[in-house]
């Protein structure tokens, strides 16, 4: 070596070269040692080779070699007695030729940014050492063509793909055609969502584009800049110049695995939260991303070893995508470390030193045997004391506040349509929803094709369908009020038309009608528009996710103050198997995004956060339902409310059984409110047109010619909604039809709340009215008997219903969710604890019908259980099922009960009926707490699900008017900065959502709680709510304006068994299924078999050729993408089935 490079080495002034002595330490080498390193290489054969030390030469970029990863390897490493470690100075691998570079027996050699990777080759080549990483492998790992076909010789899983070479010598390689949600890539399609990859490796600006159903846009991804690792862009156009791969994008519910190996046999998994999730790096305290340690399947341990073995890369990082049930490798990275884990630093050095001795050793005669050691130490988790242990969480949560609903129907019989109706595919289901743009650009061209053909004709029966057809064209028409920049007239998410197949034509309301029915089959025709998420619904739902998160262990105080506490700790540390569904609505999926970002303390858009997080669960009736097409026993219902509220008399006692057999206080108060049916429905008329007088004077005066009404609303739209309800609700026999009544409510509701401002005359008492017809109408839709409320809620939620059993029956099998590896986790006290949740958007349908499943199913018998009687009499004085109405299940495990034992497993049932309405504090129904103590105090030393054990870690709640202030009972240490804090643990460990573990000093507490992992977080007072935990964590949040706050969670029962709750919904699905497989068989010959059976059992029209073995998951339903998972996917192509013996249906976990 020469003595100038030496030289640059030492004014470098980096301790670069460093040995290891018998103590373990290490030194910087001199001269001295130099020498004898460099001339035991064929200047002294005969000297003693015992004393000869193996060198290994570390050549990469300063950054690299000084980086902390490797200073703490390289250190393990020389603390093998005979490994000597040299690192090769930056400037001699610049600027000096091979000849002159340190020599050394073992080489790691890695490119990085400006590294001269030729050099590096011409260096092997000409001294021949050991190599750790394949130096012309590094080439192929530079371009995402070659790792990706790599990848798919060596038969490992990889999203499907294919590559765009704008290269002018093979134009064959070129050719994109660009569709609104979707691209072509020589001839390959993929649908939005997709990913958008330069081909160089070094190019990390990678996009991912959203579709216009879920708000469009792209996703930019980057290498990470301060606390940022992608922004979110309006920008929904791919990029025209470069050559990149498109590839099918995975919903991985925001979680990326980084995979580490060295060597074929090891390997280390790290979860992080996706960079395409919300673009927020999460960091601990000293400025590292925070990961954290997953377990890898043996599937994923496999692929680890091929990948290693197929890039020749002994140290080697990928990243794994976990989505669909299977593990997609998406990219290689080639030489990398695990950042921050001491864990893998003794690890990493101890196998590459095996791997030198064993390589080299006998080479130089050194006497070496290879250590045996266990490779996984198994790691039982202690039980968590006395305390029972959260396992599950299922939630079903109707959406926020929205714009009012508008709907429009009419029969058609033209050829246009029909040949529409083909186009898509109506046939094999009779049901056909169109929202995409063109298509409903396409239903826009029917409509004015037809009004220009009507205009000779004039007789009435034309004058009523060309109102119509007129109305259809004006609403196709509107410019949408969110989404006109992006897509110019139309927005899926905002409107849509859906044609239903009538064999016989449409049956009329009336007997005096039947005479005008026309024979053969006709279309109707439903259009709807409005119903968008408000802004208010936005923060409804993000404030209801942050209060949500009080439900978990860890969790109570301040539910917004600070987050790190118990979820998000469970959460960030991958504990937590989270799933979101919702149904195919855009209300309903946004109000699941911004309940996911209120949960998980996420940032920015909720595009990104919809995309990755929520499932869409609409192709198996899971979430969603036609209510269009109604089941004959709802039709039945129907008709008979139609017929007692066109009664123009006073409610007899007659009325009174027939209309409310329940006794419901809640129905008969509404019947006390409205006497007179008719008469009633005559007043509500009379000020709708007040109504719309007023809003007439309004635009005629030119103050308030440019007034903005609520959410981008004008006066002239808001006319049009109530002009349209005027119309509709009087028919043209003088009689009301009352499927307006709805509607009626529900736009007198919106402007009530969010247009007080115009001071409109008498909008509360048509508020007032309204709601009590709506409050019989509604609910009394869904059934008027008991009998009524089962058959048609059962054909509503059957799927729902089976889903949740399937989720509590399979809490404790966790095998698929990412489980946080024991041996890493020294930050963490519970590593093996887990919590599973299950959210499920949806809309008033299901949330009534699941009510209904648990009121008249026979869970309970009122008359034996207290709890359950006082439950029942609550939810019968409930008026309505508002926004953001919840339906909670809890699954507590009590690890002190014998596995087999009906006492392990333990269920809580809590219900909310969401948002408060106008006026609606004085005649609230009062409830008995969320989580009550039993009412006995022998119940509590007896009964074994009493809820003493599960809240002795908190103190008495119902004597609270403040929220939980941990700090006074925990010692903290306070950081300097303002804010932030450090908690004392015994690895000293300070990162966010690992560090805080603080502990209530109560003085009921047990010694035993501490292993149970339910660690408290104290909160600065940064952002108080005044929320009263006495009842529940949602009391509050009437911060803004706009937002109306929410009721409390009360609990309707608290000590049911998870065997009791099987059985209920085992009976409950047995007899639904029957009695759906009767109604299904009586329409299998409607339509010929285009396809195989469907699963969608909750709706009228679903065609079957052969009778629905529901206990057989069809082969290939007509949903199957053929994607690369091998598995079905059940709930759209974002969730995988699990297909299950025992169950009806197959879902995703």
């Amino acid at each position: 070596m020469s003595q100038s490079s030496g030289q640059g080495m030492y004014n470098s002034g980096l301790p670069r070269f460093l040995v290891g002595n018998e103590g373990g330490e290490s030194r910087q080498l001199d001269d001295k040692d130099m020498r004898n390193i460099s001339g035991s290489y064929g200047e002294d054969e005969e000297e003693d080779q015992s004393e000869r030390q193996i060198v290994v030469g570390i050549c990469s970029m300063m950054k690299k070699s000084k980086s902390k990863p490797m200073t703490e390897i390289m250190e393990r490493l020389c603390k093998f007695e005979y490994i000597t470690v040299v690192i090769f100075p930056e400037e001699v691998i610049l600027h000096e030729p091979v000849e002159k570079w340190p020599l050394c027996d073992c080489l790691i050699s890695f490119h990085s940014k400006g590294f001269p990777l030729d050099k590096a080759v011409g260096y092997a080549k000409l001294r021949n050492p050991v190599l750790i990483n394949d130096l012309n492998m590094q080439y192929y790992i530079q371009d995402r063509r070659e790792v990706y076909r790599i990848l798919q010789e060596e038969g490992i899983d990889l999203p499907r793909y294919a590559v765009l070479n704008r290269d002018p010598d093979r134009p064959e390689e070129c050719n994109l055609v660009e569709g609104e949600d979707h691209v072509e890539v020589n001839g390959e399609v993929f649908h939005k969502p997709f990913v958008e990859k330069p081909v160089s490796a070094e190019d990390h600006n990678v996009y991912i584009y959203y579709p216009t159903s879920a708000g469009g846009g792209s996703q930019r991804l980057f290498r990470k800049i301060g606390s940022r690792s992608s922004v979110y862009s309006p920008e929904s156009t791919v990029r025209k110049t470069g050559s990149y791969i498109y590839e099918e994008f995975m919903p991985t519910d925001g979680t990326d695995v980084k995979v580490y190996t060295v060597g074929p046999d090891y390997a280390h998994a790290e979860a992080r939260k996706s960079p395409a999730l919300d673009g927020k790096v999460e960091r601990d305290s000293e400025g590292k991303e925070i990961r954290y340690p997953v377990m890898l399947t043996a599937m994923e341990k496999l692929v680890a070893r091929k990948v290693c073995l197929a890039f020749k890369q002994t140290v080697c990082g990928f990243d794994l995508l976990r989505a669909n049930g299977h593990s997609f490798v998406c990219d290689v990275n080639g030489f990398s470390f695990v950042k921050n884990s001491m864990k893998y630093y003794d690890d990493c050095a101890k196998v590459l030193g095996n791997m030198v001795m064993r390589e080299l050793a006998p080479q130089f005669h050194i006497p070496w045997s290879i250590p045996m050691e266990a490779e996984d130490i198994p790691i039982v988790p202690t039980t968590s004391g006395t305390m029972m242990e959260l396992r599950c969480v299922i939630a079903v949560i109707r959406h926020g506040d929205r714009t009012p609903k508008q709907k429009m129907k009419m029969e058609v019989r033209n050829a246009l349509f029909f040949d529409l109706f083909e186009k898509y595919g109506g046939y094999k289901t009779g049901k056909l929803k169109l929202k995409k743009p063109k298509q409903l650009q396409e239903v826009l061209d029917i409509a004015r094709q037809l009004l220009a053909e009507l205009v000779l004709h004039n007789d009435c029966e034309i004058e009523e369908k060309k109102s119509k057809l007129e109305q259809l064209k004006t609403v196709l028409e509107m410019e949408s009020s969110l989404n006109d920049n992006q897509y110019g007239h139309f927005s899926g998410i905002n409107r849509k038309v859906q044609l239903t197949y009538l064999p016989n034509g449409q049956p009329k309301a009336s007997s005096e009608e039947e005479d005008y029915q026309k024979e053969g089959p006709s279309l109707l025709l439903v259009l709807k528009w409005g119903g968008e998420l408000t802004p208010a619904g936005r923060v409804q739902a993000e404030e209801l996710g942050r209060a949500f998160r009080c439900m978990y262990p860890g969790g109570q105080g301040d539910y917004a103050g600070f987050p790190g506490c118990g979820l998000l700790r469970l959460h960030s540390t991958y504990r937590h198997d989270l799933k979101i569904y919702a149904s195919d609505e855009g209300r309903v999926q946004m109000t699941a995004a911004a309940f996911a970002k209120g949960l998980l303390a996420l940032e920015g858009e909720l595009t990104p956060i919809l995309v990755q997080m929520v499932k869409s669960a609409n192709m198996n009736g899971l979430l969603d339902s036609d209510s269009d097409s109604l089941i004959d026993c709802q039709q039945r219902v129907k008709a008979r409310l139609h017929e007692i509220m066109q009664k123009n008399k006073d409610f007899s006692e007659e009325d009174y059984n027939k209309l409310a057999p329940t006794g419901s206080p809640s129905l008969v108060n509404s019947m006390r409110v409205i006497v007179n049916p008719v008469r009633t429905c005559d007043q509500v008329h009379t000020l709708i047109k007040s109504l719309t007088c007023q809003i007439c004077r309004r635009l005629e005066d030119p103050k308030s010619a440019d007034l903005q009404l609520y959410h981008s609303e004008t006066l002239e739209l808001m006319l049009q909604r109530w002009s349209k309800l005027e119309r509709d609700f009087r028919m043209k026999n003088g009689r009301y039809d009352i499927s307006k009544i709805p509607d009626i409510y529900d736009c007198v509701k919106y402007d009530t709340q969010h247009n007080s401002s115009l001071s409109l005359e008498d909008t509360l008492e048509l508020f007032r009215l309204s709601r009590a017809l709506a409050d019989i109408i509604i609910p009394q839709e869904y059934g008027i008997t008991k009998a009524e409320k089962l058959d048609i809620a059962s054909a509503y939620c059957l799927p729902l219903v089976k889903k949740i059993q399937l989720d509590l029956q399979r809490t404790h099998e966790d095998e698929a969710v990412n489980k946080l590896h024991p041996l890493y986790s020294r930050g963490v006290m519970s590593p093996g604890r887990h919590v599973r949740t299950r959210l499920y958007f949806t809309s008033e349908s299901h949330v009534h019908s699941l009510l209904s499943i648990f009121r008249y199913g026979g869970l309970l018998d009122e008359q034996k259980d207290e709890q359950w009687k006082q439950a029942m009499d609550y939810l019968s004085a409930v008026t309505e099922l508002n926004y953001m109405t919840q339906i909670v299940i809890m699954l507590y495990e009590d690890n002190n009960k014998d596995p087999s034992s009906e006492e392990r497993f333990h269920v809580e049932l809590h219900f909310s009926p969401g948002v408060k309405g106008c006026k609606d504090e004085d005649n609230a129904p009062m409830g008995f707490g969320f989580r009550p103590a039993s009412s006995e105090n022998h119940e509590k030393q007896t009964n074994p699900g009493s809820l003493e054990d599960l809240s002795q870690d908190e103190p008495d709640r119902a004597v609270l008017t403040e929220p939980i202030n941990i700090q006074r009972k925990s010692p903290l240490i306070r950081n300097r900065k303002a804010g932030s804090m450090e908690a004392l643990s015994e690895s000293n460990t300070s990162s966010r959502g690992l560090a805080y573990r603080i502990f209530p000093s109560s003085s009921r507490q047990s010694p035993e709680i501490k292993p149970s992992g339910l660690e408290l977080l104290s909160m600065p007072p940064v952002k108080r709510f005044s929320v009263s935990y006495a009842r529940h964590p949602t009391n509050g949040f009437e911060g803004c304006s706009l937002v109306p706050s929410i009721y409390p969670l009360e609990t309707l029962h608290n000590s049911l068994s998870l065997k009791q709750v099987d059985e209920f919904l085992t009976a409950l699905c047995k007899n639904g299924s029957e009695s759906q497989f009767k109604r299904l068989k009586s329409l299998s010959a409607m339509f010929e078999s285009h396809s195989q059976p469907s699963i969608d059992v909750d709706s009228q029209e679903t065609p079957v050729s052969t009778p629905i073995q529901l206990n057989q998951p069809a082969s290939k339903p007509v949903w199957y993408t053929g994607s690369p998972s091998s598995t079905v996917s059940s709930a759209g192509p974002s969730s995988p089935s699990v297909a299950e013996p025992s169950s009806n249906f197959g879902f995703n976990e």
